[in-house]
């Protein structure tokens, strides 16, 4: 299935803005972690703030990116795993949504619950979480725009072998 160029750049507009929303969502995670490690802004704000931008931005963004970069790919020459650069990409997507779904949001609900009383601890890992996904998004975003490492071997090895075919 390929998309009409019309699709692809609506799809691919859709992509970039909600790839975006995804990281501007986290560095809020982040500015607003911090903020509540070091005392920046207080706890009892700090952290029902983050639960709540984790609720309503980050996590439904977080499933956002992944339907519909996978419907971008699948949609476009790119293919889902053709180039070593959007199967890197689908790898960091999809470790993100289930690290996201199991682990930060969870932790967000909980910070937002206990505010003040939320422990050393899980007051770092709420700075150290939001840092990591952010970086994985950044590493995405070098991924997209210089698409380092070309061809997967066996799509390569199967591109030669149709050309063998028809006499190329």
């Amino acid at each position: 299935m390929k998309f009409t160029p019309k699709w692809r750049k609506a799809i691919l507009t859709l992509h970039v803005i909600t790839a975006v929303g995804w990281l501007g969502a986290d560095m809020v995670l982040l500015t607003l972690g911090i903020a509540g490690l070091t005392g920046g802004v207080g706890k009892d704000v700090a952290y029902p703030a983050m639960s709540l931008v984790g609720a309503v931005l980050f996590v439904p963004l977080t499933y956002l990116v992944w339907v519909i970069g996978v419907v971008n790919a699948v949609g476009t020459p790119w293919g889902l795993l053709r180039w070593w650069w959007v199967a890197v990409k689908l790898v960091i997507v999809t470790v993100m949504v289930f690290l996201v779904t199991f682990l930060l949001y969870p932790g967000l609900v909980h910070a937002g619950e206990l505010k003040d009383a939320l422990p050393r601890r899980d007051q770092i890992n709420l700075v150290v979480a939001p840092s990591v996904s952010s970086t994985l998004l950044i590493i995405s975003t070098v991924l997209s725009t210089y698409k380092p490492w070309g061809r997967r071997v066996r799509q390569q090895q199967a591109d030669s072998a149709s050309r063998a075919l028809v006499g190329e």
